[in-house]
């Protein structure tokens, strides 16, 4: 964990809940477990400092803004809790067409099992 500085909060990322996730773009034959998934899923060693009047930044975003974490509260353990939104990273649409041709690929080489 990183050390925290006066007023820093500590951060843990986490997969798309309902609200992040509802309306993302998911090709055919892509389960909803990979739409849910961000790029940094679990990291836990950042930190966010609160604005002027107590409140967290509503977005992290992360790859020149290709990845877009959305605050949604905290845990038990008082860290603010950024979950992967995939309707508002632009990096998705490619991510999951990629996703999709190696489900594609998997399908046809095994079989429909």
């Amino acid at each position: 964990m990183a050390t925290l500085l006066r007023g820093e909060v500590p951060v843990i990322l986490q997969a798309a809940g309902t609200r992040q996730y509802q309306g993302a773009y998911r090709p055919l034959g892509v389960p909803l477990t990979e739409v849910r998934r961000g790029p940094f899923d679990g990291k836990a060693d950042i930190v966010v400092r609160p604005d002027a009047d107590g409140g967290l930044p509503a977005h992290m975003t992360f790859g020149n803004g290709a990845v877009v974490y959305e605050y949604d509260g905290r845990d038990k353990r008082g860290r603010a809790v950024y979950r992967y939104s995939p309707r508002l990273s632009p990096s998705h649409r490619s991510v999951m067409d990629g996703v999709a041709e190696v489900y594609a690929e998997h399908t046809l080489t095994n079989g429909d099992q």
